[in-house]
């Protein structure tokens, strides 16, 4: 193949689709590769777009050497022999959201973290449209961001959730707002340390207006030279130009400054993980200029995703917890203390998966103090159940069906069952979805009957 200006896609999941949409729009010449010999979506992408040229089976050298620039998907990383190839010789590769970033004329909300992505981006585009702004959200979370362009309607506000992966591709996004919400330690089969984790998150406050960042994870501060504004959020008392909680005889609001703006208990989730959740939407919604009261309206009425401490089910004074999103330390950590304290009893933490090389040992002081039985399975469970051992009971079952019934029997009036797994899900799992929605259907099937 001999074009001008050719783009060649690298990798056919929903990213690559997008990327082929949007250069069929305006005639650029693309072409696709992908390692996999039958990605899942191959059949859509040749029903869609069967005059597109598609190597499959290893990326296509002879191929990327003709591009004019490479459209990276998410996951393929820049490491990878040949593109780090052709990143060497000095060829532009670029993601979707480098090509989103400069067609965009209205303002953007962006926001990363280790954890917590999906539910703040889902509260701030809620908060906005509550606000009667045309908003879109979408990018790592929902609709790519390249079709997000493409819908008819214009926009006046975009809400992007971002991965680190995303952002390791992108160079010229100017956000109106950024946040790093946290970091905590993920992905390290793709990244070398935690720095270098830290510093892919951390190019989403390039160029910003706006910075918001976590007071209480050093690892969010955005330290550039930074002339522009800053807001913060904290669990802590909030100062000045900071989002936190007050205490006001004897009731816990959401507050900003001195200014109190929410009972914790108007919040239909339970936990202070999700109170940092509510606030860094107040602040990330601040920096967007949207008035409080319809931010705080959201928050009275916003019961949550599915998959991410979500309530299953409460019977016999035990309540059940899917937070199959929990697919790192971070987040099973910010679910085992966003819900301990608030129980009369303890946890059953259901947990293990594929570890992603990850150090587990943050975990254990929270489950030292708030578990009473762990239940483990999966890829990590021998792993996992050496290092917790002595902190709390620990058994290994096979399957989900048996944590289920295991947890039931551990289980006393006061207790909390909750699955988050500090782990991905591929060793059992099609994703983390099936596994919440294996988990939950085994919950609703449990007899309501058996008191304790």
């Amino acid at each position: 193949m001999s074009q001008d200006n050719l783009h060649v896609v690298v990798g056919l999941g929903v990213t690559g689709l997008s990327f082929v949409r949007y250069l069929k729009a305006r005639q650029i010449p693309v072409a696709l590769t992908d390692t996999r010999p039958e990605p899942p979506l191959l059949g859509r992408f040749k029903q869609e777009f069967p005059e597109v040229p598609l190597h499959l089976g290893g990326l296509d050298e002879t191929l990327l050497d003709q591009a004019a620039t490479i459209l990276l998907s998410p996951g393929v990383a820049l490491a990878e022999p040949a593109i780090a190839k052709q990143c060497a010789r000095g060829l532009p590769v670029i993601g979707d959201v480098e090509l989103f970033a400069r067609e965009v004329k209205v303002p953007v909300v962006c926001i990363t973290g280790s954890n917590a992505k999906s539910t703040v981006t889902t509260l701030v585009g809620l908060m906005a449209e509550a606000a009667g702004l045309k908003v879109r959200v979408g990018g790592n979370l929902g609709i790519p961001v390249l079709d997000l362009l493409a819908q008819p309607e214009e926009a006046e506000l975009y809400v992007l959730e971002l991965s680190s992966f995303q952002l390791e591709t992108t160079y010229s996004l100017a956000p109106r707002v950024a946040t790093v919400l946290n970091v905590t330690p993920d992905h390290m089969d793709r990244y070398a340390d935690l720095e270098a984790y830290k510093q892919a998150k951390q190019r989403v406050y390039n160029h910003c207006q706006i910075a918001v960042c976590n007071r209480d994870d050093p690892n969010t501060e955005c330290q550039d030279n930074f002339s522009q504004r800053k807001f913060y959020f904290t669990l802590d008392q909030p100062v000045q130009n900071e989002f936190g909680l007050i205490e006001n005889e004897g009731e816990v609001y959401l507050a900003f400054e001195n200014e109190l703006l929410l009972p914790v208990q108007d919040l239909p989730i339970r936990g202070r993980h999700y109170q940092a959740n509510a606030l860094a939407a107040l602040a990330l919604g601040h920096g967007a200029n949207l008035p409080f009261d319809k931010m705080l309206q959201v928050l009275r009425e916003f019961k949550g995703l599915p998959h991410r401490c979500q309530l299953v089910r409460e019977q016999n004074g035990i309540a059940w917890y899917n937070d199959s999103k929990g697919t790192n330390v971070g987040a099973s950590l910010a679910a085992i203390e966003g819900l301990g304290p608030e129980l009369k009893g303890k946890l059953i933490l259901i947990a293990g998966g594929v570890g992603k090389n990850a150090d587990f040992s943050p975990l254990l002081p929270a489950i030292s103090q708030y578990v009473r039985t762990a239940v483990l399975m999966g890829e990590a469970a021998p792993h996992l159940a050496k290092l917790i051992d002595g902190r709390c009971e620990l058994v290994m079952v096979q399957d989900m069906s048996a944590a289920v019934r295991l947890a039931e029997q551990k289980a006393h009036p006061g207790d909390c069952v909750l699955l988050s797994p500090a782990c991905a899900s591929l060793d059992m799992f099609k994703n983390f979805e099936h596994r919440g929605e294996v988990f939950t259907a085994l919950v609703q099937e449990l007899s309501a009957c058996t008191d304790k």
